[in-house]
């Protein structure tokens, strides 16, 4: 289980400098105003912020990430491996069943860091040098919010992320799996990263793709307040005015830079947690054998372990 949660930091570190400037238009799109709309579409958005804001504004709130995904990564992977190994068998099912209690576990520290870099991409919109900061960073952003609104605060859109987390995380290992078999990612494959690569972008993109539309309403929860008007009353209040205003295409804002984001940070995560398992894993039983007598040595090694379990 060490493994698991040393491969999940690895994985989690590369995958935040990769995606995260695609993180930061994603919440601008879906939380804009639609009457007052700052953003056409994700080149736009992306165009914008560096020309106003400079290209630090696409990394705005990437501490909050920085420090909070790489625990994330540990726990997800930590805890999928170990709820593989209690399911025993390793099939479809238990894979979905696997990653839905990794992704509910880990919300506890989800939901407040994406709340802070919500509130962070958010702050100084427009603005290359902001006139009045209300965060100073991540951790000043949920002290305040924890200072004036209490635990409740620093959970806000804790049940929508619950709702996008549990099947979201399900699908993802899921997707991998089947992936991967399909794909016959094996250790002696000369051509395993590649298929690793697109396994783990095809992953991210199918799990996204499944809960998308809770993903648009979290933002907008973790948005709202922001400027000091509160919007919504509640997660239907929040789905009723998003319908009302702008209809069924309100779920999909800024998908575009979602997917654009998926596949890369995905891809990356997933290789490099498996090549490190599997690298892990080979040194381990490199010591096993030479601490074994010359005799045991002889017998048939155990079949090495498949780079699709976690």
């Amino acid at each position: 289980m060490a493994l698991d949660f040393a491969a999940g930091c690895v994985g989690g570190a590369a995958g935040v400098l990769v995606g995260h400037p695609f993180d930061t238009v994603k919440v601008r799109l879906q939380v804009q105003n639609v009457d007052k709309p700052l953003y056409r579409g994700t080149f736009h958005c992306f165009q914008s912020i560096v020309r106003q804001e400079s290209m630090l504004g696409l990394y705005k709130g990437i501490g909050s990430p920085m420090m909070g995904l790489t625990f994330i990564n540990a726990i997800v992977f930590g805890v999928q491996g170990n709820a593989m190994r209690r399911l025993g068998s390793d099939t479809p099912l238990n894979q979905f069943l696997a990653g839905a209690s990794a992704g509910a576990i880990q919300c506890v520290i989800c939901c407040p860091m994406e709340l802070a870099k919500t509130r962070m991409q958010m702050q100084g919109t427009g603005e290359k040098k902001s006139k009045r900061k209300v965060y100073k960073n991540s951790l000043d952003c949920l002290v305040r919010i924890y200072r004036k609104e209490g635990f409740r605060g620093i959970n806000r859109g804790m049940v929508t992320t619950l709702v996008r987390e549990t099947p979201g995380f399900g699908v993802y290992f899921l997707a991998y799996d089947v992936l991967t078999r399909s794909l016959g990612c094996e250790p002696e494959d000369p051509y395993m990263i590649p298929k690793l690569l697109f396994a783990g972008g095809m992953s991210g993109i199918a799990s996204w793709l499944s809960t998308y539309p809770v993903d648009v309403i979290k933002s907008r929860l973790q948005a709202d307040g922001v400027g000091g008007v509160n919007k919504y009353n509640s997660i239907m209040d929040c789905v009723r005015q998003s319908l009302q205003k702008e209809g069924w295409r309100v779920f999909t804002r800024g998908l575009t830079s979602t997917l654009l984001r998926a596949f890369p940070v995905n891809a990356t995560t997933f290789a490099t947690v498996t090549l490190f398992l599997m690298y892990m894993r080979d040194g381990e039983e490199c010591r096993i054998q030479d601490s074994e007598p010359q005799s045991v040595q002889l017998q048939p090694l155990q079949q090495q372990t498949q780079p699709t379990s976690m």
